[in-house]
């Protein structure tokens, strides 16, 4: 039987609601609560220099509430570092983004980064109990990743997005060369950028070593219809084998 692919929800949409305003609503840590209560199987955060959304002190609020698994993403800046080091979370995501970027919108050169990641994933995994690498679909990326010591790599999965509604097959293809890579060097695999409940199950159903994905913007925007707790229910049936 296929194992479970598990739902990280991203909380970062909830305190971009929350800073519009001011104050403390919505409530972020209840928020956190909240969606592992109804189902998710971890939260995400990703804090940028700015604080636009998440703040540095919400990753250290949401550390002694959450009871999955907690999944840091960023890049790895020294005031990053020292917050890994600080809360010492189930996971940490690297990803190569710049402090103005609007979202994540790249994956990692590993190859031509392979020296700096070597050393910043030994220093994280003093703290980290595992260290991922966002990763655009290119197999040939893999190697390098592994080599540099992460436990997994997250697919960047913009691009199978936007592929989708005019040719899944095609918009899939580099994400299962580079998954069958991902288990050919055994390295675990993630996903997420822009997936949703009409392209999530197709990517799972595609990538039968696929462990984890987090989504962030697409279940917020979901949950303005549905409301949270039924939209976190019809991601994991994506997730399922029952769709």
């Amino acid at each position: 039987m296929k194992r479970h692919t598990k739902l990280s929800v991203n909380v970062n949409k909830f305190a971009t609601i929350r800073n519009a305003r001011g104050g403390n609503n919505p409530d972020l840590i209840q928020v956190a609560k909240d969606c592992e209560r109804w189902g998710a199987e971890g939260i995400t955060v990703h804090p940028r220099p700015d604080e636009r959304h998440i703040r540095y002190q919400d990753v250290y609020d949401l550390k002694s509430v959450v009871t999955t698994e907690f999944n840091i993403e960023g890049y790895p800046s020294p005031d990053f570092i020292k917050m890994i080091h600080d809360i010492k979370p189930e996971q940490v995501t690297l990803v190569p983004d710049p402090p103005n970027v609007l979202t994540s919108n790249a994956g990692w050169d590993t190859e031509k980064h392979l020296s700096f990641l070597t050393e910043i994933i030994a220093d994280l995994k003093q703290s980290a109990q595992r260290v991922s690498v966002f990763l655009e679909a290119d197999p040939r990326l893999v190697k390098f990743a592994k080599q540099a010591g992460a436990d997994r790599i997250e697919l960047y999965t913009e691009s199978y997005a936007q592929g989708y509604a005019s040719n899944r097959d095609l918009a899939i293809k580099p994400f299962i060369e580079t998954a069958l890579e991902a288990e050919l060097h055994q390295i675990g695999l993630n996903a997420g950028h822009d997936l949703d409940l009409n392209n999530l199950h197709f990517l799972s159903e595609s990538l039968p070593n696929l462990l984890e994905v987090s989504i962030g913007h697409a279940l917020v925007c979901d949950a303005l219809y549905h409301g949270l707790q039924n939209t976190i229910q019809m991601y994991l049936s994506k997730l399922s084998m029952d769709v």
